[in-house]
């Protein structure tokens, strides 16, 4: 008993650490750019490059773990995910730190689905419940700590420390494993591996994404390689649909989109994981550039909705539990996002701490009242044996939202940043009595302090523009708000042609694991 409670217990905390990974690197990104001399659009690559080997990873997670035996595969994972921790807090640029945080995901990737496993075959199936519930527990707790404990690190150490704490971690997770992890009762069957489609995908994702993310700052069409990143992007996701449709072991059995309940599900995970992580993503920026706060409060401002999401997904659990159609809970999560997306966008400069707090609690409840629901209505429709492919190719779907989310809101920042400058440089003349008095009010301030009138007009200036430029930075990320509430209230009406069918509790077993 001692034994396989500590086996829970070591399992459990590697899952809470690459999900502690996913969200603590968001409240440092400001001193990271910094740091580093890069920009903010730059320093996202850090966020995406994890999302993107993920999306990668996890779907030759269960081949790779067949082939090399689960125990030799997990520990691997952990070892790779432990140094490339090291190398990303000692990274002095910011592509040798996406580099390595790419490779941390690659090796974080089997950290959930096997953690997910081992926990669940240490309780009968009596008690499945039981192991899904501490799980889902764990799951959340990584999320909700992460940003706090960054925000604690970056303000009494410095940003790489927010690495260097997996090293504890990952060590003790590594001896526990190496005496108590062992090979599953059934072994699983190994399968030929889809290389083509997963080299295609990864081609695919990757320039796509590159081409989002650099698009705007390269003038798009006009720079050589992304119009040859653009064609290698359209190329091949085009031939990797094909191929995959066509082989009888793909990696990702896009097959199971026969089932329009599936597509629509995969449509709404898309958005949901858009949503997901561009507001997290976004959200710190505006609280430490923008209003001032330090890291630390930055990551307080996330515990209150964080700590309710876990009360949240209990409730949610229960719904479905008494027969709630989970359309109704996804409903029900769309509304919250929505309504926090508005909330958002009415910020000030002047907003509060307890102003972004009150937000963020509807979107850490409504991203409870996606997780689970959203997953069991993609299945709904399907077979027992299509169920797997479809949970995945959904989970699959969250991770793209994400990755493909942050790179485009930052387009669409720097896109409505030009259109609010010149709207509000426009109004700045000479001629206008309120921008003269404010000119010469910081004048004699600076003259006050010891500066001759040419030096202090300069300073004045440079306040002026200083100002201009939070004030568009501010108007900007407000736009990127209601652009994410616009793209929750655009496909909610998807829902409405969405028809569930009740699955047997082996399905539902299914569901719960994959998840």
């Amino acid at each position: 008993m001692f034994k396989r409670n500590l086996l829970i217990l070591t399992v459990l905390l590697a899952a809470v650490m690459e999900l502690i990974d996913a969200t603590i690197v968001n409240v440092a990104l400001s001193h990271m750019s910094g740091n580093l001399g890069a920009t903010i659009e730059d320093t996202s690559w850090v966020v995406t490059s994890y999302s993107i080997a993920n999306v990668i990873i996890i779907p030759i997670t269960s081949f790779l773990t067949a082939k090399l035996g689960r125990r030799n595969y997990y520990i691997g994972s952990i070892i790779i995910f432990t140094i490339c921790s090291v190398m990303c807090g000692l990274s002095n640029d910011i592509w040798t730190l996406v580099l390595f945080r790419f490779i941390q995901g690659l090796g974080g990737g089997a950290l959930l689905s096997v953690s997910q496993a081992v926990i669940f075959e240490q309780f009968p199936k009596e008690k499945q419940a039981v192991a899904g519930a501490i799980f889902g527990i764990g799951v959340f707790t990584g999320p909700t700590i992460g940003p706090t404990l960054g925000g604690y690190i970056v303000d009494h150490f410095s940003w790489p420390w927010i690495f260097f704490v997996n090293i504890p971690v990952g060590v003790i997770a590594i001896v526990s494993c190496f005496f108590l992890l062992t090979e599953p009762p059934v072994k699983s069957i190994v399968k030929k591996i889809d290389w083509t489609g997963i080299a295609l995908l990864a081609i695919g994702v990757g320039t796509l994404q590159t081409v989002l993310e650099r698009g705007e700052t390269e003038d798009w069409f006009a720079t050589g390689y992304i119009v040859w990143f653009t064609i290698i992007a359209i190329i091949s996701l085009s031939v990797f649909i094909y191929w995959e449709l066509k082989i009888s072991n793909p990696v990702v059995d896009l097959s199971v989109l026969k089932s329009k309940t599936l597509s629509i599900a995969a449509i709404l995970t898309f958005i949901t994981g858009v949503g997901l992580y561009s507001s997290i993503f976004i959200t710190p920026i505006i609280a430490q550039r923008l209003l001032g706060f330090t890291p630390l409060q930055t990551g307080e401002i996330m515990l209150p909705g964080a700590l309710l999401a876990v009360l949240a997904l209990m409730i949610s659990g229960r719904l479905m539990q008494k027969g709630l159609s989970p359309i109704y809970i996804v409903a029900m999560g769309y509304i919250l996002f929505i309504y926090f997306n508005w909330h958002m966008a009415h910020m000030s400069l002047d907003a509060s701490a307890e102003y972004i707090a009150f937000s963020l609690v509807f979107r850490s409840v409504g991203m409870a009242f996606l997780a689970v629901p959203l997953t069991t209505m993609a299945v709904s429709s399907l077979e027992p044996k299509d169920i797997p492919q479809g949970a995945a190719l959904n989970n699959m779907m969250r991770q793209l939202g994400g990755s493909f989310g942050i790179s485009i809101i930052n387009t669409y920042y720097v896109r409505r940043t030009w259109v609010h400058r010149n709207d509000l440089v426009s109004h700045l003349t000479y001629s206008d009595t309120n921008v003269m008095e404010r000119i010469n009010k910081s004048v004699n301030y600076f003259m006050a302090k010891g500066f001759n009138y040419y030096d202090a007009h300069t300073k004045a200036i440079a306040l002026l523009e200083a100002q201009v430029v939070k004030q568009t930075s501010m108007l900007s990320y407000l736009d990127s708000f209601y652009a994410l509430g616009a793209c929750f209230v655009l496909t909610m009406p998807l829902l409405l042609f969405v028809r569930i069918k009740k699955k047997s509790a082996n399905a539902q077993k299914v569901i719960i694991s994959d998840h």
